[in-house]
């Protein structure tokens, strides 16, 4: 018995030929999402790769180099020479101890004060809002600006700190010369650090720490834990990725450490307070040997990559147990 034409089984090549102007439309769709995307990223990346690429990789090749400024004057071709020279060089050896030094002493203080701030901040103490204008205004403070008043501060007379060390509490019996000595000078120099940058970890964990649930809190209140378990035990794992990068990120601009450094000291005495930076600017810019300083700049740059590495991929198996 034949089936009646209303009842028949539309033909399988009807289903096949609708599905293909859809695939094809979807396909069609994603490339233009993709091509949107890269549209959007194309006038970045050519202004990051004029303005930050091109110089780095110029600078890269100019290492290689002893570079002569003279125009005209042949720039012969030294390969590792100069790399070898900065690894042989006790001054730039004792420059990358004093921002050691200087990144053990800030990072920790910065880490822990900026937390502590954070928690205080983040328990909606009245008048929150001007104490974070205060603690944060520092941060956008000019460099040369805060460099030239602790300058001030650190002076070897009647300076704020000879005063709180001499009369106040008595730590010294006569006023200090800060800047005379290679630890006071870099003392002085961190402290700086450390004030400056308090407010930047403080913004970054009280931004982590609202973000954790409340929920989460007052189950453990009503389980019996007092402030400071909660914060050890749900407050703390929930910010643990915050940590690491804020450690990561202090630690990169402690060995970065340039102005406060060149404005207060200038690497003196006899070079005692030199760091990689003031070190390479001097001697690319006071005695022009360029490619001696661009081999410091990015000796310091590979030195700062593989220990920032090193960082994220122990953070990332702590996050991960």
């Amino acid at each position: 018995m034949s089936t009646p034409p209303s009842l028949a089984a539309p033909p399988r090549t009807a289903g096949l030929g609708s599905r293909r102007p859809r695939q094809h439309s979807a396909a069609a769709g994603r490339r233009r999402a993709i091509l949107a995307a890269y549209s959007f990223i194309l006038p970045g990346f050519v202004v990051y790769a004029v303005v930050m690429l091109y110089p780095a990789i110029q600078t890269m090749l100019l290492s290689f180099r002893d570079w002569n400024i003279a125009p005209g004057k042949p720039s012969p071709w030294v390969g590792l020479d100069n790399y070898i020279q900065a690894f042989g060089d006790p001054v730039f050896i004792n420059s990358l101890v004093n921002s050691a030094a200087y990144t053990a002493f800030t990072v920790p203080l910065q880490m822990v004060i900026g937390l502590g701030l954070a928690v205080l901040l983040d328990a909606k103490l009245p008048g929150r809002v001007a104490f974070r204008v205060l603690f944060y205004l520092p941060v956008v403070t000019s460099w040369v600006v805060v460099s030239l008043l602790f300058q001030y501060i650190f002076s070897s007379g009647d300076g704020l700190a000879n005063h709180v060390v001499v009369d106040m509490v008595g730590l010294a019996p006569e006023n200090v010369s800060w800047f005379q000595e290679r630890w006071t000078g870099m003392f002085a120099i961190a402290v700086l650090g450390v004030w400056k940058g308090i407010g930047w970890s403080m913004l970054i964990f009280l931004a982590a720490l609202t973000a954790v649930p409340e929920a989460l809190k007052e189950a453990a209140q009503l389980d019996g834990a007092n402030a400071m378990q909660r914060f050890w035990h749900v407050s703390m794992p929930a910010i643990r990725s915050a940590l690491s990068v804020v450690f990561i990120l202090l630690f990169i601009g402690g060995f970065n450490v340039f102005i406060s450094v060149l404005l207060m000291t200038g690497g003196g005495p006899g070079n005692a307070t030199q760091v990689p930076l003031t070190y390479m600017y001097q001697q690319a810019f006071k005695f022009l040997n360029f490619g001696y300083g661009s081999a410091i700049s990015f000796t310091l740059t590979l030195i700062v990559l593989a220990a920032s590495a090193l960082q994220y991929s122990w953070t990332r198996r702590k996050l991960a147990d």
